[in-house]
């Protein structure tokens, strides 16, 4: 008969065992992860960072490509397989989502919702519209900025969708998108140089030497 001590022992590393195994690789994501064929899903969010409305206006803007003879998809992530990068996942879901002879190009905006990064990766058909400098500055300031200021994780796809694809269409890169100006509010508090022009102090000494003078004079008036 086993005795109480170790059943308890038992059912303490079952326990265990059932709320850390399965914990583990669940959210580390590689290529393998997805499927092997270019999903018909526009924005794959895996990172449950885009309510449904904000899912749908990506899908809209990425949708907008398909004029340009490109396919294009958002991907979220939790986490990322250990020592795999962002780039490192995008160039191997290039391989395993576009087949040699595809027409089309392929372009892929990657979030990473753990580390708080973006990558964007693109077919070598790309290649000559799309600079390397590009991909990475929109991905680095267009897309990373507005996530790490406030999680806007739908600004930040937005943006970086409609600057890949201003230069897609031929247009001029419109650069990284300028902070909002921070207006201060007006201050009560008058500033030096309204203070050494303002009369008020030579009001204060005329009313003090009007306040003990008057009364003085009445005083010496009145006793004589």
């Amino acid at each position: 008969m086993i005795r109480l001590p170790v059943i308890r022992l038992l059912e303490t590393c079952l326990l265990v065992l059932l709320l850390v195994l399965p914990a583990a690789p669940a959210l580390a994501v590689s290529a393998t992860a997805f499927s092997e064929t270019l999903p018909q899903k526009m924005v794959l969010d895996g990172a449950g960072v885009l309510s449904r409305a904000a899912s749908a206006d990506v899908a809209r803007q990425l949708d907008g490509f398909t004029a340009e003879r490109v396919d294009a998809r958002l991907i979220t992530l939790k986490q990322l397989d250990y020592g795999l990068s962002l780039n490192q996942l995008g160039d191997a879901l290039l391989q395993r989502w576009q087949p040699s002879g595809d027409a089309n190009g392929l372009l892929l905006f990657l979030i990473d919702a753990q580390t708080n990064t973006s990558a964007i990766v693109a077919s070598p058909s790309l290649s000559g519209q799309l600079s390397a400098d590009l991909l990475r500055s929109t991905a680095r300031f267009t897309m990373t900025t507005p996530i790490r200021d406030g999680a806007r994780f739908r600004q930040a796809s937005l943006d970086g969708i409609q600057r890949i694809s201003t230069v897609l269409q031929g247009g001029e890169d419109p650069g990284v998108p300028q902070p909002a100006e921070v207006i201060s509010p007006a201050s009560n508090v008058p500033s030096r140089e309204q203070t050494e022009s303002s009369n008020a102090f030579t009001w204060v000494v005329v009313l003090l030497v009007v306040g003990t003078v008057v009364p003085m004079a009445t005083w010496w008036v009145f006793s004589r």
